[in-house]
């Protein structure tokens, strides 16, 4: 495993000659590890770089942002070399939220565009939240809403221990997430996908939809099986859809005259 940008990135499988690079976001209280398996899932010529946010994994020591514009001009350097094109931007959850405002930013600063946004488990963000905010509950109370997400192990939710470590940069996370506060602006030149889950609560197929406003470009949605960490127990058919928006251009037009 290396990493880079001051351990904002991690590559699990580097892969300098990649044809594209894969930037991820993780949910709330989520680090790198959760996109470990993905480059042997996807096409060969895509190389993986989970982003690292402070306040977990080996930087758990470290304050977590709480709220996504006071994170965005510090990602700017540590993702600069990987935002080369062609690259996408993949985010889950919270990390939708962060990945949109990512290409916001970089639109800002005349960078190049992602080739791709793929959205993930999030409404679009020009609407108001449909759950219960819970950055503020005590400590119970939010623990019990932890819970009810699904997608951390009771076993860790039980160890005090653990929790004590883990909990500032979840609760902060949940912070930036509740206490977003969308900017109209122009859309994106970029196309947008959507994924969800099927029995997510939170996160309705209208909720979906509308990422469509977001984007001058093509806009897809897929659904899968499973609540709101349908990327992990549908983790096959995210990565297949994964790897099929992400081949060349001519692979894809290939596969579809071989279907």
């Amino acid at each position: 495993m290396t990493a880079a940008g001051s351990s904002w990135v991690v590559r699990t499988e580097p892969n300098p000659a990649a044809r594209l690079r894969l930037i991820c976001f993780a949910h709330a209280g989520g680090g790198s590890s959760a996109f470990a398996d993905w480059p042997r899932a996807l096409p060969d010529d895509v190389e993986v770089c989970a982003v690292r946010l402070p306040g977990r994994e080996s930087r758990i020591f470290q304050p977590a942002y709480t709220d996504v514009e006071d994170l965005l001009p510090d990602l700017t350097a540590p993702l600069a070399d990987h935002c080369r094109p062609p690259y996408a931007l993949f985010g889950h959850s919270m990390g939708a939220l962060i990945a949109f405002s990512f290409a916001r930013r970089l639109r800002e600063l005349g960078a190049p565009a992602p080739d791709h946004l793929v959205v993930s488990g999030r409404r679009a963000p020009q609407l108001a939240h449909n759950r219960p905010l819970i950055h503020h509950l005590p400590q119970d109370q939010f623990l019990n809403r932890i819970r009810e997400l699904g997608g951390t192990p009771e076993s860790l939710l039980a160890d005090a221990r653990v929790m004590r470590l883990v909990l500032p940069g979840l609760r902060a996370d949940f912070q930036l997430n509740d206490c977003y506060t969308h900017r109209p602006q122009e859309p994106l030149p970029v196309p947008i996908t959507a994924f969800g889950g099927r029995a997510d609560p939170h996160v309705d197929p209208e909720g979906l939809a509308a990422w469509a406003r977001q984007s001058t470009g093509a806009f897809t949605m897929r659904m899968f099986d499973g609540g709101h960490f349908f990327l992990h127990s549908a983790q096959q058919e995210v990565l297949h859809e994964l790897s099929r928006l992400l081949r060349r251009p001519t692979d894809r037009i290939a596969g579809a005259v071989a279907l």
